[in-house]
C-alpha cells in the first residue's frame, strides 16, 4: 500500500496514496498511468525530462523506436488539466528533448498591431 504523504507543488496537490491530482482543491481526473506521468515530471520541477527517461519511469522499460506513448500521454493529462484549470499551463514541451512541470499562468494575448515599419523614421516617397 502506498503510504506517501501528499506533495505540494504551488497550488497542485499530488496525493500518491490515492493517484489524485488536485489543482485549486478539484481533482483533475487523471488516470493511475496519468498520474504516474504528470508526477514523474512533478518530482523533477521545472527541470527538463527526456522522454526515454520518462517511459522508463512510467512504463519501466526501454522505449521501443518510434513509440509514441509518452507523447499521446502527455497530450491526454494536458487536455485534461487545461479542463480543470483553464487560466495555467503545466506540462511544457521542449522540442527534441522531452517535457518540463512548472505551473505557469497562461498569458493573455497581447494587443495585435498593424504591420509597418519597425524604426520610428518615416518611410520616404
Amino acid at each position: 500500500m502506498n503510504t506517501r504523504a501528499p506533495v505540494f507543488v504551488e497550488h497542485v496537490e499530488f496525493r500518491p496514496a490515492e493517484f489524485q491530482v488536485l489543482l485549486h482543491g478539484e481533482r483533475a481526473g487523471l488516470t493511475i498511468r496519468e498520474f504516474e506521468l504528470l508526477f514523474a515530471l512533478a518530482e523533477r520541477n521545472d527541470r527538463v525530462v527526456q522522454r526515454p527517461e520518462l517511459y522508463d519511469l512510467v512504463w519501466g522499460g526501454r522505449m521501443a523506436h518510434r513509440d509514441r506513448s509518452v507523447d499521446v500521454f502527455v497530450r491526454k493529462v494536458r487536455r485534461k488539466l487545461e479542463l480543470a484549470s483553464p487560466s495555467w499551463t503545466y506540462v511544457h514541451t521542449h522540442f527534441g528533448v522531452g517535457y518540463r512541470f512548472s505551473p505557469e499562468p497562461v498569458l493573455a494575448p497581447g494587443p495585435v498591431l498593424p504591420p509597418g515599419p519597425l524604426s520610428s523614421e518615416q518611410p520616404t516617397a
